[in-house]
Parts: C-alpha cells; sequence; structure tokens
C-alpha cells in the first residue's frame, strides 16, 4: 500500500506542472477578457517639462467639461450693408461670397468637433473665415489655424509648411468670424485646424473643397 501511495504521490507531482501549464496555453481560447480603458487627453500631446502628465490630463480633462458659446453676425463690411442716411436702411448692392467651405470631423474618440468652415471673400476683396453651427471640444488656449495640408493628423503636418495662425478660438461653440489677413494665398490652404498651444494637440479638422 505504501508503495501505491509512493507511486500515486509522484504521478500527481509529474502530471500538476503538465496541467498548469496545459491550462495557460489554452484556456486562452475559450475564456473572454474584456477590458475597458478610457482614450488619454494627452495622447499625442508634448507635455511641457514643468508639469506633469497627470497634471496635463487633469488641464485637459477639466476644460473639456466647460462650454463657451460665441454667436457673431457676419460683419457689414462682408455682407455689403452700408447705411441709408437719416432713415437708417441699408442697401446690399454686392455680398460675400463663399470660396471654400470643409466640415469637421473629430480628432478621436475625445477632441471631437463638428460644424462648417467657410471661406468667403467680401465686396472689398478681403478674406474672413466663418464657423458656423460649430462645437468642439473645449481645451486650454485653442487656435485656429489655417494649414496647406488637407487633412493633418500631427503636429509635423500642421505646421510643416507655412501655415496661418489666426489666432485664439474665441469660443468652443457657436458662429464666429476670423479675419484673413491681407496678402495671405487663399488657394494655397486645404484646412483649418482647432489646436491647442501648449500641447500641441489637434482638437478638430475641417478639410476645405473649392466652390467655384
Amino acid at each position: 500500500m505504501r508503495i501505491k501511495y509512493v507511486v500515486i504521490g509522484a504521478a500527481v507531482v509529474i502530471l500538476l506542472p503538465v496541467v498548469v501549464i496545459g491550462w495557460w496555453l489554452l484556456s486562452p481560447l475559450f475564456i473572454d477578457k474584456t477590458v475597458e480603458e478610457e482614450f488619454p487627453f494627452t495622447a499625442g500631446a508634448e507635455i511641457p517639462p514643468d508639469i506633469t502628465r497627470e497634471e496635463a490630463e487633469m488641464i485637459m480633462s477639466g476644460m473639456a467639461k466647460l462650454d463657451q458659446e460665441v454667436n457673431e453676425a457676419m460683419p457689414d463690411p462682408m455682407t455689403g450693408s452700408q447705411s441709408g442716411g437719416a432713415t437708417g436702411q441699408t442697401n446690399s448692392s454686392a455680398e460675400a461670397v463663399a470660396l471654400q467651405r470643409g466640415s469637421f470631423r473629430d480628432a478621436d474618440s475625445f477632441h471631437q468637433g463638428s460644424g462648417e468652415a467657410v471661406i468667403y471673400r467680401g465686396p472689398d476683396g478681403s478674406h474672413l473665415l466663418r464657423l458656423e453651427n460649430f462645437s468642439v471640444t473645449n481645451g486650454p488656449d485653442l487656435h485656429v489655424i489655417l494649414t496647406p495640408n488637407l487633412d493633418p493628423q500631427s503636429r509635423a503636418e500642421v505646421s510643416s509648411a507655412v501655415y496661418v495662425d489666426l489666432g485664439s478660438l474665441k469660443g468652443n461653440m457657436g458662429n464666429q468670424n476670423y479675419e484673413i489677413p491681407d496678402g495671405v494665398d487663399i488657394d494655397s490652404f486645404g484646412s483649418v485646424v482647432i489646436y491647442c498651444q501648449p500641447f500641441h494637440v489637434i482638437f478638430s479638422v475641417a478639410s476645405l473643397e473649392n466652390l467655384g
């Protein structure tokens, strides 16, 4: 009997590692494992040396919860409206012409944008970028940038060629106007980018199409 128990014990010692290894190798074939992780706001961001990634994440996620709505009408010089003397009437002998248009898209699952970007030429020859029915995830120090790239995916693709910074985003929602400086070649630009300057993150892109 003692020999029998010794044999059984030896068999267990030998077979146990085999069973454990077999389970480790084969269990993934019939056991599902689900992982749900949030996409970080700072993915792809360049973190300044004076803050940590955790601090940057807190800044970005905190700003995303704030909405700032700005609604502007088209300026009179772009619509051709002029005062009609003492009667206060207006004349519209000429109006702005839409030259290019594009729809904003999401940059990723957290940095989201929608609405239209339209470039107009006014009766006086000036140019204006108008964001219409616009909405974007809010963030720190967002800027409106014209870039030659049709669909930039990174900082390098935003700034690798000649680009024009039209200034700080006035609000992350609404209808907004941005003057385009004189002498800028409108035809050389392919997209409008909402861009986070401190962390160099693209929030949304509108690829432009010529309308004429």
